[in-house]
Parts: C-alpha cells; sequence; structure tokens
C-alpha cells in the first residue's frame, strides 16, 4: 500500500495525520480510542475483535480531498 500524506493539525507534524493510499483509501493517525463505554457501543454496532477505531480532531478533516470541494 502506497501512503500519500495530505494533512496535519499538529505543530510538531506527528500527530494527528491524514493520509491518502492507492487502493482509494484512507489512513488516518490519531489517539487510539480505549474509553470502555465508547467500546461497548462501537461493538455493539459490529466492530470486530481484530479492527480498532482512532480519534481525530474535526479540523483534520480539511485535508480530505472531498471536504476541499
Amino acid at each position: 500500500m502506497k501512503l500519500t500524506f495530505l494533512g496535519t493539525t499538529s505543530d510538531k507534524g506527528s500527530c494527528p495525520n491524514v493520509y491518502v493510499t492507492d487502493r482509494g483509501t484512507y489512513v488516518v493517525q490519531g489517539e487510539k480510542v480505549t474509553d470502555p463505554e465508547a467500546l461497548e457501543a462501537l461493538r455493539a454496532r459490529g466492530l470486530p475483535d481484530h479492527e480498532t477505531v482512532v480519534e481525530i480532531p474535526a479540523a483534520l478533516v480539511q485535508y480530505f480531498p472531498e471536504a476541499r470541494g
């Protein structure tokens, strides 16, 4: 998978980040969600054990091409 960096809202450029892949998908880097209540709700909606979710600030969405119009 080839990653192309799209942007960050970090002053240091390390996290959070968003990338586009050569497979037509996005990869986001953010804080791993560990809150038990949130994870329980996600699992109730079908989140499998082999997947995880990350939390990103709303400001990072500006780097998704669709958000830029």
